[in-house]
């Protein structure tokens, strides 16, 4: 059997080459190898202790069980099956519907989704970063942030109901324009067509990809590629000219100084009429350096950039509005008549560069400025004119402190005046817990803002969060924040001390490493070559291939016992003191002893 990693290298190797078409790839889901190390991949995820429709989870994966899969994929008779529907709460108070495979199914989706990154992660635009290797929200935002600089207006773009809204056909025809294997194709239309069960009632899917399910981002990706590529080929047709003509007062303050004074300098000998010429040189100077060198309002210069992260875009325009407002209409016709999906109109946006544009949580806007600095060679220059800046809005902090029900809102005066408050929902929590859930809500908060401008803001949020945390545990303890705060300062810090399982006392401390701005580089050329790579060793498979079973000692086949969380082992048991002591949520038994774990009659 061929190694999994020469299979999607050499996918990967024909990737960047568009006219390339693949065939027989249908005979790699046959490779057991490759489900070897899907089951590698997928197995720590917790989430795959969540049952699906059919009932089952990862327990009791088992070598047989591949093979058993393997078989009916290779006479065609695999039928996955429909994803259990649950719903999850948005920002906006709305619920997003999720979708739950079997782990059946999650097994062939990955080891499917393994083969569709190796075709297309080569060929996808730089301008993608949503579900990518190495790229993320950030990457998309440095990339406004180093790209956009000099951007009139903004097309704030959002595809309304995309995930649910993708046409089967659609994705299918463009599919086929890379892949010439219709078993293959076939297969990903069973996906598709899968539905859900909700309620205990089967409802079939005819448009969008399963919520939840693994392939459904590189999916997306390969769906919204299109629109990718012919931004692209719009930003070839649109741009023009190669530098903005000079700024008509810049280039008279330039030959003034330069031309007419410096002549007379050159010719005159007294040294009082020098000195004053000399006077006049440098403030032409200094009022040139407050002047743009461009001329802003040139006709004959346009640029157009573009990022996208899933079904977010934004659009930056040197040029004139109505230049924008036709990029958002061309685009809208094209999302509706190539790819049968609708902008989001309350979404969709054309703004002001001056004004901030949302983008990924962010408030993006353009910089005008004079300030000036010194470069390389000394010479001032203005530095931070037109430049993109991030920032985090005093709404997006609101909206999250209310999220997490740590303050209310008065009116002061005719003005609105942020109140923390204690949660209550908390006060049962043993006061580590209390402590740590704080800690996790600021550092994920800083976390995600931390490339901002404004990083230093999210002061303002943590006090918030700082003093709902004493309110609330002056509400467990019925007591006064004052005192709490006395009850557990240590040294000017807040500290809450617990004992660990070996009765060591520990402690732990409230969040106070400041929020300054961090500095994230991204190039848009890829770095390393485009190969897959895997860590040596599949020790799963190495384990059920032992033939050994772990508790008892007993050589036949083994199945291998999951558990969600290794916390959940109370280690009364000796299969869980097992499990504990080598600190894995895997133990690979015979079928007898994993019988009787679930029946609880192990010894």
């Amino acid at each position: 059997m061929r190694n999994p990693e020469k299979v999607l290298n050499s996918l990967s190797e024909q990737s960047k080459k568009s006219c390339y078409k693949y065939e027989r790839l249908y005979r790699i889901l046959f490779n057991e190898e490759m489900y070897f190390v899907a089951y590698q991949k997928l197995y720590a995820n917790a989430g795959n202790m969540t049952k699906g429709a059919d009932g089952k989870t990862i327990d009791g994966m088992s070598i047989s069980k591949v093979k058993q899969l393997i078989d009916v994929i290779r006479n065609e008779s695999y039928q996955p099956a429909p994803s259990r529907r649950t719903y999850i709460l948005k920002k906006n108070g709305k619920k997003r519907p999720l979708g739950i495979p079997s782990f059946g199914d999650k097994l062939v989706q990955e080891v499917m989704r393994m083969i569709l990154q190796s075709i297309y992660e080569g060929y996808f635009e730089n301008s993608s970063h949503g579900f990518r290797p190495e790229r993320s929200c950030h990457t998309a935002l440095v990339s406004v942030q180093n790209t956009f600089t000099g951007t009139k207006w903004f097309v704030e773009g959002d595809i309304k109901g995309f995930f649910d809204n993708i046409s089967h056909d659609v994705l299918i025809g463009i599919l086929r324009e890379r892949i010439a294997d219709e078993r293959f194709l076939r297969l990903i239309r069973k996906f598709l067509n899968a539905g859900y069960v909700e309620d205990w009632m089967f409802n079939k899917t005819y448009s969008g990809t399963p919520q939840g399910g693994i392939i459904s981002p590189i999916l997306a990706n390969i769906y919204l590629d299109k629109l990718d590529k012919y931004v692209a080929d719009y930003i070839a047709k649109f741009d023009k000219g190669k530098s903005k003509a000079v700024n008509p007062e810049y280039a008279k303050l330039k030959w003034t100084a330069e031309n007419i004074i410096a002549r007379k300098l050159k010719v005159e000998n007294d040294g009082s009429i020098r000195s004053q010429l000399l006077a006049q040189i440098s403030e032409l100077k200094k009022q040139r350096i407050l002047v743009p060198y461009a001329n802003a309002m040139d006709g004959n210069y346009r640029r157009m950039k573009y990022v996208r992260y899933a079904d977010d875009f934004l659009i930056g325009i040197i040029g004139s509005k109505a230049d924008a407002q036709k990029v958002k209409e061309d685009l809208k016709i094209f999302i509706s008549e190539r790819l049968s999906l609708e902008l989001s109109d309350e979404k969709t946006l054309v703004t002001n560069a001056k004004s901030p544009a949302k983008f990924l949580g962010y408030e993006v806007s353009v910089r005008k400025s004079n300030a000036t600095k010194r470069n390389k060679n000394g010479v001032l220059a203005r530095a931070f004119g037109d430049r993109v800046v991030l920032e985090i809005g005093n709404a997006t902090m609101k909206k999250k402190l209310l999220d997490y029900d740590a303050m209310t809102i008065t009116n002061r005066n005719g003005k609105e005046a942020w109140k923390c408050k204690a949660r209550p929902c908390m006060k049962n929590n043993d006061d580590l817990e209390i402590l740590s859930q704080y800690n996790a809500e600021i550092r994920g908060f800083f976390n995600y803002y931390s490339i901002a401008n404004n990083s230093y803001t999210i002061d303002s949020f943590y006090n918030i969060m700082e003093y709902s945390m004493y309110k609330t545990y002056a509400c467990k303890y019925q007591s006064t924040t004052r005192r709490m705060i006395r009850k557990f300062s240590e040294n000017g810090e807040f500290i809450v001390k617990y004992e660990n399982k070996k009765g060591k006392v520990l402690s732990r401390k409230f969040y106070n490493d400041g929020f300054a701005r961090k500095t994230l580089t991204y190039n848009e050329v890829d770095l390393l070559p485009n190969t897959i790579q895997f860590t040596a060793g599949t020790s799963l498979i190495d384990r059920l291939r032992a033939g050994k079973c772990e508790f008892c000692g007993a050589t036949e086949e083994l199945e291998m016992h999951h558990v969600r969380k290794l916390k959940d082992l109370k280690g009364k048991q000796d299969w869980e003191k097992h499990m504990i002591a080598r600190r894995r949520k895997t133990l690979a038994v015979c079928f007898n002893c994993h019988r009787k774990i679930h029946y609880g009659k192990m010894d």
